[in-house]
């Protein structure tokens, strides 16, 4: 590495280039900029137009850039290499062009080391001298959930990693650090604020232990449901705590912050009192406790295999070739006792942990198992032949249709696979053609069956586009 002690080390740029001169950088370069302002950033140059005027913008990250009308000078950094004077022991001073009497000469120094794990703070803009000897500059930007980061340097969160960036000394506040500190300073307040908080004597008339309100809740819904459990309650999610909010006691929904996992509280505000905070608790979650009576919810009783052979046997009257050694990789399911309620829990193939499948009654819950063996059976039965219908350009609800395929399987039966997209994302889904399709006499017949699992209003291909092919009506047999 290099010899040269970063703390003492001053840069210095002396080949300024004045804006009002029309004597701009080539197109992308990176340069230090010169503010009318008197501040200092940096960020790569975009000309508008043909480029032959001193009009464009120098972007510094995605949606963060500085229009060149806001620029008075500007320094390349892109057409440095420091590294033979950083390897020169003792050396304090570098001169990136020469100095001269009457040019612009601006120095940086309090050079920093992330090495010694001194960070910038977050947002803010630096001067960056690299491992390889380049210069360069970015906006730190900390990983979330995480200690390291990386400097933002151009759009599509462009960044030099932290750990190419040998030295760092910042550059001037910008609109984006100058809101980074002032949100800084509202979260010091907030945490002073909170540290005593106070409580409104109407609205926690029954102190601030959040589950007495819930316990008051249950006791006014068992009126009407006698089954109703505190853990019934807290299903329905967000729960609602107590938390201090600017100083105060509230009853507020807790969530983290995306940025930094700093806890977010969104008070409630549809009234003043402790009785009114618990009737709007019965109204938040009824739903929650009316649809989870233990009476609908197992009715089949408590055994899984019983809720398990329903399904079974239920998909195995279309997917002929289904059985039970088809399940091992599939989701795995048990009837078990949660916070002192009795849940349908499930577990992927080999996982540990069971979590649990809310569903509000026994027939909901044996469809979704009935769904998961359909998509097991059809994984296990290999395909063995395949046709593809041409189309021409179709557009669903925003997404294009982009494949759309039907599949031979060894047992004989048939699936037909749609693919459907947009520029940023898209999605497949198989469907398996029942038995029933294939009981109607005639081709035209089919199609009015099989249109009704893959309606043409929602997948695309309807029955004047299906109709006329002749190799398809080969393909499935007719």
């Amino acid at each position: 590495m290099f010899n040269v002690d970063y703390k003492k080390l001053r840069l210095s740029f002396n080949e300024f280039h004045d804006v009002s001169d029309k004597d701009m950088p080539q197109y992308g370069e990176y340069c230090l900029l010169e503010l009318k302002t008197g501040d200092y950033t940096a960020g790569g140059w975009h000309p508008s137009g043909d480029g032959s005027a001193a009009a464009g913008f120098f972007l510094r990250g995605t949606a963060d850039s500085v229009d060149a009308k806001e620029v008075a000078r500007w320094h390349s950094l892109d057409r440095y290499d420091l590294t033979e004077s950083l390897e020169e022991e003792g050396v304090n001073w570098i001169n990136l062009g020469p100095e001269e009497e009457g040019v612009r000469n601006v120095q940086f120094e309090g050079f920093k080391s992330l090495a010694d794990r001194k960070k910038p703070k977050e947002e803010q803009f630096c001067l960056l001298i690299m491992k390889d000897g380049s210069l360069a500059a970015g906006r730190w930007n900390k990983w979330r959930r995480s200690a390291g980061g990386a400097f933002i340097y151009s759009s599509a969160l462009a960044s030099h990693s932290s750990d190419k960036v040998w030295a760092w000394t910042p550059l001037s506040t910008d609109e984006f650090f100058a809101m980074e500190l002032e949100r800084e300073k509202e979260k010091k307040r907030e945490k002073e604020l909170n540290k005593n908080p106070t409580a409104d004597p109407e609205l926690f008339k029954y102190g601030t232990d959040i589950n007495v309100y819930y316990e008051k809740a249950l006791e006014k819904l068992r009126e009407e449901f006698h089954w109703a459990t505190l853990p019934m309650l807290r299903k329905q999610t967000p729960v609602w705590q107590i938390a201090p909010l600017h100083g105060q006691y509230v009853f507020g929904q807790i969530s983290k912050n995306y940025y930094d996992d700093s806890d977010v509280v969104e008070p409630w505000t549809e009234g003043a009192t402790a009785d009114e905070f618990i009737d709007f608790l019965c109204r938040y979650t009824r739903d929650a406790v009316e649809h989870a009576n233990p009476e609908e919810k197992f009715k089949f009783g408590t055994d899984i295999t019983v809720y398990l052979d329903k399904a079974f046997d239920h998909v195995k009257k279309d997917y002929r070739w289904l059985d039970k050694t088809m399940l091992g990789k599939t989701w795995q399911y048990d009837i078990q006792r949660v916070d002192g309620d009795l849940e349908f829990v499930r577990r992927f193939g080999d996982e540990r942990k069971y979590s649990v499948y809310d569903v509000e009654s026994a027939e909901r819950f044996i469809e979704c198992v009935e769904y998961d063996y359909q998509s097991a059976a059809l994984q296990a039965n290999p395909i063995v032949a395949s046709y593809s219908p041409s189309f021409g350009p179709i557009s669903l609800h925003g997404w294009n249709l982009e494949r759309y395929d039907f599949y031979k399987l060894k047992s004989g039966d048939y699936k037909v696979s749609v693919t459907a997209g947009d520029r940023v994302t898209g999605g497949s889904r198989d469907f398996f053609i029942t038995p029933y399709c294939f009981e109607a006499k005639t081709y035209e017949e089919f199609l009015d069956r099989y249109l009704e699992i893959v309606p043409d209003a929602s997948f695309g291909l309807g029955k004047k586009e299906l109709l006329p092919d002749k190799e398809l009506q080969k393909f499935l047999g007719y």
